[in-house]
């Protein structure tokens, strides 16, 4: 949108009536170089949704539907959560800095988000496919090599864990800078209640697949997944040719339009984010709190399956925990602005905490065990609701992706190290899955204790009102 500048040095004279009352003003609210009316703020919000929508019915479907597939296929608990955990984190470790620092520094005419959305989404879309029908190529694969094939089970969980790591290289990618894309086009005084949409539409997305899709997945997993994949690809894609990035300023460490070699970029991108312990007490905290909800998530399925609950009762608890979670998920973004994201969060750990250390201890029946899924996922669901802003509100508005990505860099890390041990405590133990929630507990108060020294400095900076995040 251009701006109009008015010379009023040689504006005509004008005489109003002495009863003119003046009509007000449209509202705008501007981000960066992009300016939006009330009406293009709702154009902008429902595009981000459509495209979230998507995202979400494959973030939604992806964990369940591989739990049950890997399973099927005979893999072990620690295959588990070296598939599902360990390998995205290291994945991670290696694609998020990289894609993070060259997104918040490049420049085009798509803007510097999306071009890397575009290329992603059509990979993540073919690899999610890829894995829906990974047992029919890992069968017809070990019929061909015959005498040499290793064993049907070893080469589909090797055909399996190529398409993953594919998915998982796209989604990383992706994850990287959509993040950064929200912060680039949304004003910041709406980034609490627009992230509270988001969770909205998530849970609808959980919702539709928990309560009408999931059953199919023991039957059709391969059409199901198939399907999700296409509504995944062709949602984002129109998001990203109907959303518009703005104008951003030369980056500061880009020299006479050279770009730093990849060592002088590696060396400024940990001395920016490593270099003041603030962020490191804030990637430490981030971390463990999203370590907290690890174990169950990795873990609820089979859980599930060893107390006796097929497929279909797993959507139904899961259901019920969006639809509860769907009406708090406005409430909890407004209260998140009203009161700062990381004042709420911390309410929201607390509260996680007690759900798990019940959930360890009561969880030995069906219905106990429903009881404690759907306090897990609405509590979990609280925190990531109240906390999706929050690094926005925290970290370097000009280099947020490039923040975001060091915060993820140390959860990978931290992921890697950790992940492993909650598959061999479960297959050491005799599968005692009741241990996760034990598991949860621990982390929790390591995660309570993180955050409160976090706020601690958070209010040395300003707090609330004041804050201005350190360069």
């Amino acid at each position: 949108m251009s701006n109009t500048h008015l010379d009023e040095s040689r504006s005509p004279q004008i005489v109003l009536p002495l009863d003119y009352e003046p009509k007000s003003a449209p509202r705008f609210w501007t981000v960066g170089t992009l300016a939006y009316s009330a009406g293009g703020l709702v154009v902008l919000f429902c595009w981000l949704l459509w495209g979230d929508f998507a995202w979400s019915m494959r973030d939604r479907s992806i964990q369940p539907v591989v739990q049950f597939l890997l399973k099927k296929f005979g893999a072990s608990d620690t295959i588990m959560a070296v598939l599902l955990s360990t390998l995205p984190a290291g994945i991670g470790i290696i694609l998020g800095p990289i894609i993070s620092y060259r997104s918040d520094r490049h420049r085009g005419r798509w803007g510097r988000r999306i071009p890397y959305l575009l290329i992603t989404t059509p990979i993540c879309a073919l690899a999610m496919t890829g894995l829906a029908f990974s047992g029919v190529i890992g069968g017809v694969l070990h019929r061909v090599l015959g005498t040499h094939s290793p064993g049907e089970t070893m080469v589909t969980l090797t055909v399996f864990g190529t398409f993953w790591t594919s998915f998982e290289c796209a989604a990383i990618a992706a994850g990287a800078v959509f993040g950064g894309l929200i912060n680039d086009v949304v004003p910041t005084q709406f980034l609490g209640r627009f992230y509270g949409l988001f969770r909205a539409l998530s849970l609808i997305a959980g919702i539709i697949f928990n309560r009408w899709l999931i059953g199919a997945t023991e039957k059709h997993s391969q059409w199901l997944f198939a399907g999700i994949a296409v509504l995944y690809g062709v949602g984002v894609m129109m998001m990203c040719l109907m959303v518009k990035e703005g104008s951003y300023p030369p980056p500061a460490d880009v020299e006479h339009g050279q770009r730093k070699s990849f060592l002088a970029a590696a060396k400024l991108y940990f001395q920016e984010c490593f270099s003041n312990s603030y962020y490191i007490w804030v990637f430490l905290a981030f971390t463990v709190a999203t370590l907290c909800f690890l174990p169950i998530n990795l873990f609820s399925v089979p859980f599930a399956e060893s107390l006796g609950i097929d497929m279909q009762g797993f959507g139904n608890y899961a259901a019920l925990t969006y639809v509860i979670s769907l009406c708090l998920a406005y409430s909890l973004g407004s209260l998140a602005d009203r009161f700062h994201p990381l004042r709420v969060s911390i309410i929201a750990l607390g509260l996680y905490a007690i759900v798990t250390l019940w959930g360890s201890i009561y969880a030995t029946t069906p219905l106990r065990y429903g009881i404690a899924l759907v306090a897990h996922g609405v509590i979990s669901g609280t925190y990531f609701t109240t906390s999706a802003s929050l690094g926005q509100r925290l970290f370097p508005h000009s280099t947020f992706a490039q923040f975001a990505s060091a915060a993820g860099l140390v959860t990978a890390v931290a992921t890697i190290a950790i992940s492993p041990f909650f598959g061999v405590v479960l297959d050491v133990s005799g599968h005692h899955y009741r241990y996760t929630y034990l598991m949860s507990f621990i982390l929790t108060i390591l995660a309570l204790f993180l955050m409160l020294i976090v706020y601690r400095l958070f209010l040395r900076l300003g707090g609330p009102n004041h804050y201005a995040a350190p360069q």
